[in-house]
């Protein structure tokens, strides 16, 4: 019997066994998965947490043979304490979802598929999802994806897994920290160039995207010239005199609130803002008259780059970013829309390997 076939019996047997004989405590919770799993109703410790862990494993496992078994026992282990240190580190309240039925079966299925192939990039991957999912209280939507994720993740390579984690990036977040062009820089470093060496034109990998329920292929693109210019404005703009100002009676005058230096040209200046959307708010925040509110959105078009400009200053930003548009624009990427589970992956792919980042909550709930 294939190892595969092995894992699906393994996960039957979890399922469908009803008829062994137990013996628990008073005030504990029997679960059956090819054995007996005491599961301690209150006070759940880390080192309670991972023995009921690799109870569900060993009960589940138990079919292998061999080397097999062996390297299956140490990747389960190994898993369950990075699911366990990562519990304590980010969430220790989630320790307490060991004695969840929910919980234990998703976190089977990361013990499964991680002593199926030992991958530590998926491995991080499906631990910073399950801690994600062990935020989740009710069966809400984001339980839903997640519990989708931690299935759909193994069936992808890194090339796929890069994939999301650049059009996740690109076409559903914007970084409100970015000043000018040394912090969009590092930026870029911290966000997107680990995933840029991965990065594919392969037609067949985004169909399998497709396929794996991740997006959908469509027929308009979003350029990446298009993309930056919205997003991050601030950072194409040519800049204007302060003659523009007066001729167009703003009555706030030349105001450090709203104006600074042009970044791509001392000489000028600029509006103070990466985004229309993001200037509209501190306009409305500072008080701004309509009137001065609509002369300094007009003022804030007023000498943006074009699209090959935009794409000249980016390169010249990070070098890099020359692959990224050559594969962006040859690729289904630009006409990529990610379906909620495709968010869940590539968002927990960047927040493997950045730490700290946005609630998945923003865009899923």
């Amino acid at each position: 019997m294939s190892a595969w076939a092995v894992f699906a019996q393994a996960e039957r047997q979890l399922m469908l066994n009803k008829d062994q004989n137990q013996d628990v405590g008073n005030s504990a919770t029997a679960i059956q998965a090819g054995g007996s799993i005491t599961v301690i109703n209150v006070g759940v410790t880390s080192a309670e947490a991972r023995a009921i862990a690799l109870d569900v494993a060993r009960a589940t496992f138990y079919e292998l043979t061999g080397a097999a078994k062996e390297t299956a026992s140490i990747r389960v282990e190994e898993i369950t304490d990075q699911v366990i240190k990562k519990l304590e580190k980010d969430f220790p309240e989630g320790l307490q979802k060991a004695k969840d039925p929910g919980f234990q079966y998703a976190l089977f299925t990361v013990q499964k598929e991680y002593a199926r192939n030992g991958d530590k990039d998926l491995g991080d991957l499906l631990v910073d999802l399950l801690v994600d999912r062990s935020k989740q209280d009710q069966r809400d939507i984001l339980q839903i994806v997640l519990n989708e994720s931690l299935s759909t993740a193994p069936k992808l390579t890194d090339t796929h897994l890069a994939a999301l984690a650049v059009i996740f990036l690109f076409k559903y977040t914007q970084n409100y920290s970015v000043g000018n062009h040394q912090t969009f820089g590092e930026y870029l470093d911290k966000h997107l160039l680990p995933f840029v060496s991965k990065l594919s034109k392969n037609q067949a990998g985004y169909q399998h995207l497709e396929f794996s329920g991740c997006g959908s292929i469509g027929l308009g693109g979003n350029s990446l010239g298009g993309i930056f210019g919205t997003l991050y404005q601030g950072q194409f703009l040519r800049g204007f005199d302060q003659s523009e100002i007066e001729n167009r009676a703003i009555s706030v005058g030349l105001d450090s609130r709203f104006f600074i230096p042009c970044l791509n040209d001392a000489s000028k200046l600029q509006v103070k803002a990466n985004s229309k959307e993001i200037l509209e708010k501190h306009l409305e925040a500072q008080g701004v008259s309509p009137e001065d509110r609509a002369k300094i959105l007009q003022l804030f078009d007023l000498g943006k780059m074009s699209e090959p400009e935009i794409k000249e200053k980016l390169i010249a930003i990070r070098p890099y970013m020359a692959e990224v548009f050559e594969i962006w624009s040859n690729s289904p990427m630009q006409t990529f829309t990610l379906t909620s589970v495709g968010m869940a992956i590539g968002h927990a792919n960047i927040k493997r390997l950045i730490g700290e980042f946005a609630s998945l909550s923003i865009w899923i709930n």
